[in-house]
């Protein structure tokens, strides 16, 4: 591999960036592409399917709904931009990727999973509302309210994902091309900077501690209240199903979280490039396909809209 070398920031003197991926695990890499495919099938079907019955049923025009919409779309985006170029690459044989498509799916990556850490804290504030303030829910959830939400969760991950991009992409490059890693993560990226990249790491810091303990804090705070609230309902049953549904939620979000903060909040010291490329599976791969299984499709309205979907999607291919 030929040596890199920027002093100045322009990313246009390299043509391309070459991934590693799991060529290390030559015994397990047809398993690993074949678990990503499934991954992604499921994730777009499961979400494409929930979108849809969202807007084709009035009777889930309700705030929890629509930010489930939301986040159905931006995991969509999320699991598009970080498994289909690996996909692609598996596929054709080339492990290449042009300066120009790193940039771009390194910040789409961040965007949307910046967006989705904010995104969870205020759907687990929408919940709370919900089960502990039914009576104001409506005055406080109103619609105006659930639109400036989802744009601030949005407008919020999209800048914070632009700045920690156009910080990586300022910094002076050296050694090889190669990207131990089958996407464009920033931290593998910034491995292969060859100056101080010390405010790069303070700056990934504080967006870190912003998107990742803070927004999980406030997760466990709401359904620490949502759960004290439910242990004054008096039927078993209710009890028992609003501890099931909290516990699948928080499952989904500790999986999220946890697999995030390990990799971006990690000491500088510990260098686990291995360990977080299946990491990056996880909350890439496995998340984005289980919200909408957890969230939604166990859900009696959800399960009712799915089938008038199906059921006129067949009669309309049948041409009744």
């Amino acid at each position: 591999m030929r040596r890199i070398k920027m002093a100045t920031t322009n990313w246009t003197v390299v043509s391309n960036f070459v991934f590693l991926g799991f060529s290390l695990y030559p015994s397990i890499e047809i398993s690993i592409f074949v678990l990503c495919l499934l991954m992604y099938l499921i994730t777009l079907l499961g979400n494409i399917i929930l979108i849809s019955s969202t807007i084709l049923d009035s009777r889930l025009h309700t705030p929890m709904y629509f930010f489930l919409s939301n986040l159905s779309f931006l995991d969509i985006c999320y699991t598009s931009s970080a498994l289909t170029p690996m996909l692609t690459n598996f596929i054709s044989g080339k492990n290449t990727i042009s300066f120009l498509g790193c940039a771009i799916q390194m910040y789409f990556s961040l965007a949307m999973g910046s967006t989705e850490c904010v995104l969870l804290s205020l759907m687990a504030y929408d919940r709370y509302v919900a089960i502990c303030n039914p009576l104001r829910y409506p005055v406080i959830m109103n619609k105006r309210v659930c639109v400036q939400i989802a744009a601030g969760s949005w407008v919020t991950g999209c800048l914070t994902a632009l700045v920690e991009a156009l910080s990586v992409l300022h910094q002076s490059l050296c050694g090889n091309s190669i990207i131990n890693h089958f996407t464009c993560e920033i931290l593998a990226v910034l491995k292969l900077v060859c100056a101080d990249i010390s405010m790069v790491q303070l700056i990934m810091l504080v967006i870190s501690v912003l998107l990742l303990p803070i927004p999980m804090l406030l997760i466990c705070v709401s359904y620490a209240l949502i759960l004290s609230n439910i242990l004054r309902i008096r039927s078993g049953d209710g009890r028992s199903k609003a501890f099931s549904t909290c516990a699948a939620h928080l499952t989904v979000v500790v999986l999220f979280y946890g697999t995030a903060l390990s990799m971006y909040l990690k000491p500088l010291a510990v260098d686990s490039q291995e360990v977080d490329k299946f990491m990056a599976l996880v909350y890439a791969g496995v998340t984005p396909m289980l919200n909408p299984i957890i969230y939604s499709l166990r859900n009696k309205e959800v399960k009712a809209a799915v089938k008038k979907l199906l059921r006129a999607t067949t009669q309309e291919s049948l041409g009744f």
